[in-house]
This record gives C-alpha cells, sequence and structure tokens, in this order.
C-alpha cells in the first residue's frame, strides 16, 4: 500500500516537473514578442517633425537646372 501512494506522489511530482518545463519554453515566446513590441513602440516614437520644404526646394533647383539650355557640343 505505501508503495502505491510513493509511485502515485512520484507520477504527480513528475507531471508538475513536466508542466512547469513546457510553461518555462512558452515563457521564451512571450518574452520576445514583449520584447519586440516594446522594440516597435520605441523605433515609431514621435520624432520632430520635419516638413518637405527642404526636399521640394532641391527638386526645384534640379528640375530648374535640368530646363536650363545647354550651348555647345
Amino acid at each position: 500500500m505505501v508503495n502505491l501512494l510513493i509511485s502515485q506522489l512520484r507520477t504527480l511530482v513528475r507531471g508538475w516537473e513536466v508542466g512547469m518545463a513546457a510553461l518555462a519554453w512558452l515563457l521564451i515566446p512571450l518574452m520576445a514578442a514583449i520584447g519586440a513590441g516594446l522594440w516597435g513602440v520605441w523605433a515609431n516614437r514621435t520624432r520632430r517633425v520635419r516638413g518637405d520644404g527642404p526636399e521640394l526646394d532641391g527638386y526645384a533647383r534640379f528640375r530648374a537646372a535640368m530646363e536650363k539650355s545647354h550651348s555647345g557640343s
């Protein structure tokens, strides 16, 4: 009778260890997902907004240079 109880206890403890090992392995992707979410929030944080002015000014200078008539060759 005592042997039966001890074997049942071992089975219970072993099942608990297997369950905890599975939970430990599930924590790895959970932590990776949380880390990825935090990185995404940090990467998309609001920065100083720079208008299109400098780019449009550069494009206008480029067009003006391309429209100039070239003499020669």
